[in-house]
């Protein structure tokens, strides 16, 4: 998934699972030693709390109004509802992320994104087989009948169906028929030998019968997840119950994160995951009733480029953009210090990661000497143009990297537009340089999408038209190994490579965090930002710890 608006808005390449994104952060302090305006942190707490006591004044008229779904229900305020409840369908991250709360899957990721057992555990019984067996007790749908083989075999052939137009079919073409040995067991015959298709069987399970009926999974969940579907009274409300104790728990969408950080502190939420600028994080943090809790998380935000661009298409130019950004002071200053500086789509502790691997510093003067080495100089500086949403704390970012880029000799115009337009440029080709996010990397299929110079679109999301002989090579050559280390080995070797050719200029590894009110305790968070926290959150045992709203009926 790339990104480019709130967290929420991650859209699905062809191939999960890599999603597209742009987090939507929104505020407008910044800092006078980056280049833009400087606002005084009493002046941010000054207009934040004028606005908390206005936002209390006003719901104290209009709270008898508000209709709820229990006295005990969890609310979990988010950026952007969710756009599809079937797996085989969901493009966003908001909806992969409460499907994990519907669904089981055969197979999930460890911490370090090797694929682990779920509802199966596996074996390779020949180059081309794979066999699946279900682990006991095996999870029930919401009529008592348990998950089967035939319901696996049912969700993988409606996956495969070229009718159903699944954005998941590309990653699961090589597979070549589906067996159902026995309730328990079920094989994946595949065309040719793949030594990472474990990790692509991660769709959610449906009940077959179901399947068969065409019944709308989306708009009633039907799955054998920790989860049940309970109701959806409108487009902003979702709510599910947790099995194992019926606690209810509500999904409300509230886009602007002002909005939704006056709703967390009025107790009209109980908790919300990252879509926050710093500044709101920081001053959350510092309320009595409030806890923060973040976690190292792995998306990966870069700088794109058109490699058939005349300027931009020079290696030289490339690195003296990646010189002459000043990462340590953005991630310090802007992000507030919640990301760590990015070498390459995996972070270290991912399987796959290169922890060897040297990145830019910030060193304007080498990106002046690279730029003279490319024919630029005093009288000729190259001007670029960068695109990037509308929305105001990408659009610091971008003045930040451009107020950066243009001490060092290069001029930089900013192009910003909504999201949609913005990445119907990215997805056709139409852009010079342009800013975006990884988020939800796990399988390293993502190279051959993004880098291999056949992977030019519709073939993948090479939309830059990047193309070297070498990172061919090595792509190819980790595909086609069927040994673990030696596929480690390549991959990190191509690491290597792309972080010399830079397809991509890495800048960072964005954080997770959660703020919840005191009245709730037990929600873990988790490194790829997903919401299985809520299957062990709970209320605190101590009625004094919830803010005077955090729990509300209908009079």
């Amino acid at each position: 998934m790339e990104i480019s608006s709130p967290e929420g808005f991650l859209f699905h390449e062809a191939r999960n699972p890599c999603k597209i994104i742009d987090t939507a952060y929104r505020d407008s302090t910044s800092f006078s030693s980056l280049g833009t305006r400087h606002q005084s942190r009493s002046g941010t707490d000054g207009t934040i709390v004028t606005m908390v006591w206005l936002f209390l004044f006003l719901i104290s008229f209009t709270w008898g109004c508000t209709e709820s779904a229990s006295e005990n229900t969890i609310r979990f305020g988010l950026a952007s509802a969710p756009t599809n409840l079937d797996p085989r369908y969901a493009t966003d991250a908001t909806s992969a992320r409460i499907n994990r709360l519907l669904y089981s899957r055969l197979v999930d990721f460890a911490e370090d994104a090797t694929p682990v057992p779920s509802l199966a555990t596996w074996k390779l019984v020949t180059p081309t087989h794979y066999r699946f067996n279900l682990i006991e007790p095996r999870p029930t749908f919401p009529d008592g009948t348990q998950l089967t083989t035939e319901d696996v075999k049912a969700t993988y052939l409606s996956l495969l169906d070229p009718k159903s137009s699944s954005p998941h079919r590309g990653l699961l073409q090589n597979i070549s028929r589906i067996e159902t040995p026995s309730e328990l067991t079920v094989d994946f015959v595949l065309t040719h030998p793949d030594p990472l298709f474990p990790g692509y069987v991660i769709i959610g399970i449906l009940p077959a019968n179901l399947i068969a009926t065409n019944h709308s999974f989306h708009d009633q969940p039907v799955g054998s997840g920790p989860f049940l579907f309970q109701q959806k009274p409108d487009d902003t409300r979702l709510i599910l119950k947790r099995r194992k104790d019926a606690q209810l728990v509500e999904f409300v969408r509230i886009p602007d994160p002002t909005v939704r950080s006056l709703k967390l502190l009025a107790g009209e939420i109980h908790l919300l995951q990252n879509d926050l600028p710093p500044e709101l994080v920081t001053y959350l943090a510092e309320q009595p009733f409030l806890s923060l809790r973040q976690l190292q998380g792995s998306n990966f935000a870069y700088l794109g480029f058109n490699h058939q661009d005349p300027v931009v298409g020079q290696d030289l130019v490339r690195k003296a953009i990646a010189y002459a950004i000043n990462r340590e002071q953005i991630i310090q200053f802007v992000l507030g210090g919640r990301a760590r500086p990015a070498q390459a789509l995996f972070p270290p502790n991912h399987w796959l990661g290169n922890s060897e691997l040297k990145g830019y510093r910030y060193d304007p003067c080498q990106a002046k000497t690279l730029l003279q080495q490319a024919g630029f100089d005093g009288t000729r500086r190259p001007t670029l143009i960068y695109k990037t949403s509308t929305d105001p704390f990408r659009l610091r970012l971008a003045t930040i990297i451009q107020n950066q880029l243009q001490q060092v000799g290069i001029n930089v115009s900013i192009h910003s537009h909504d999201w949609g337009t913005f990445y119907g440029d990215i997805k056709t080709g139409r852009f010079q340089m342009y800013s975006l996010a990884w988020v939800g990397l796990k399988t390293p299929d993502i190279f051959r999408q993004a880098f291999h110079s056949q992977s030019v679109p519709p073939l993948g999301v090479n939309r830059g038209h990047y193309a070297d002989p070498s990172t061919d090579r090595l792509i190819e050559e980790a595909e086609n190994t069927s040994k673990r280390i030696q596929q480690q080995t390549r991959y990190r070797e191509l690491q290597a490579r792309l972080l010399d050719r830079l397809p991509y200029v890495p800048l960072w590894y964005e954080d997770h965090f959660v703020l919840s009110t005191k009245a709730i305790e037990g929600y873990a968070l988790q490194s790829d930002g997903n919401y299985d926290g809520l299957t062990h959150v709970q209320w605190a045992p101590s009625p004094n710890t919830q803010p005077q709203l955090a729990r509300h009926t209908k009079p």
